[in-house]
């Protein structure tokens, strides 16, 4: 899968196989956050395409369109604002 970020101009290959976050800092793209487990939401982006899911809903309170790269399951090839 895809993940486009677009303040980066960037596009990267995803396979699922970490978080979202941990991948985005492997390839050099931080991003602030603190529990990497969905409860303080300080991870939370805009998603302008795609689907993501999750095994549990997190507790930190998200916007339908909005996600946390700590917890999310990308189900698509994504955009997102960051």
């Amino acid at each position: 899968m895809k993940i486009h970020l677009i303040r980066h101009n960037t596009t990267l290959e995803f396979n699922n196989e970490t978080s979202l976050l941990d991948h985005l800092e492997k390839n050099n793209i931080h991003h602030e956050y603190q529990c990497r487990s969905g409860y303080c939401g300080s991870c939370r982006v805009k998603i302008k395409k795609g689907k993501v899911s999750y095994k549990e809903m997190p507790l930190a309170f998200i916007q339908p369109d909005e996600i946390l790269l700590c917890c999310c399951h990308v189900e698509s090839d994504i955009e997102i604002d960051l």
